[in-house]
């Protein structure tokens, strides 16, 4: 047998095996960053569906997590389907998540008092099945509950992005606790790229990938995102800040 059949046999015998299992075949598959040197990092080449991913902000960002909630915004209008956005704090900019290519017309927004709702809400949203993302705002993802969450994905194939935000910088620790999540990244501003004439380039991050299962963590300069939700690696050092603290959250 020719090694390209018998890789063919492997791959159908595989897919029979999913489907005796309940395991959707969504789940194989990813959603890339079109970055190479960040997609080899991660088993599959991109962001798995049917997987939970944690997100928070560093440095000055590290409470309000505004570049996080934009890196989130810039996946989640990646994706096909509505995009379940679940919060306590009803202060999104809009705008801003536009600019990351999240237009809200695809957002539903689920506010509660609680954020013992958020999290049911989410697990939900995760399970309902045809959404192109969930996203919740968290303070704590308890290891448990973060199970709850990743299995709610694996049943339906759906993606969830878990936005960690804190009242007060002490509270941040918290993210050093294990969670279910297949990945966990940290998004940091940076002073914006450099332009050969005066005026303010692309907002740039430092993008640390924390933790990975089955791959290496990493660290990267980026471009933020453009108006589909797309990063790039950016080269240089930077220039203005004023753009280093763009806010998606309204203030």
């Amino acid at each position: 047998m020719a090694h390209g059949a018998a890789n063919l046999v492997i791959s159908e015998l595989r897919d029979r095996i999913q489907h005796l299992e309940g395991t959707p075949a969504r789940l194989k598959q990813v959603l890339p960053f079109g970055v190479a040197d960040i997609d080899d990092k991660l088993p599959g080449g991109g962001l798995a569906f049917g997987a939970l991913h944690e997100f928070a902000g560093g440095g000055t960002g590290t409470v309000d997590g505004a570049a996080a909630a934009l890196m989130v915004a810039g996946i989640a209008a990646q994706t096909k389907g509505q995009v379940v956005w679940c919060l306590t704090r009803p202060d999104l900019f809009f705008p801003a998540l536009a600019q990351a290519g999240l237009h809200p017309k695809r957002v539903i927004f689920v506010e509660s008092d609680r954020e013992e709702d958020v999290l049911a809400s989410m697990e939900e949203a995760l399970a309902y099945g045809g959404l192109g993302a969930v996203v919740g705002e968290l303070v704590r993802l308890p290891m448990t509950t973060s199970r709850r969450l990743q299995l709610a994905a694996e049943k339906t194939g759906t993606i969830g992005l878990a936005v960690r935000r804190w009242r007060r910088q002490t509270e941040a620790t918290d993210y050093g606790q294990p969670t279910a999540a297949a990945t966990r990244w940290r998004v940091s501003a940076l002073p914006s790229e450099e332009l050969p004439v005066p005026g303010i380039g692309r907002a740039r991050w430092f993008l640390e990938l924390i933790r990975v299962k089955a791959g290496e963590c990493a660290e990267f300069i980026v471009g933020a995102c453009d108006a589909t939700g797309r990063i790039h690696l950016s080269p240089g050092r930077g220039g203005s800040t004023d753009e280093a603290d763009r806010a998606v959250y309204s203030r």
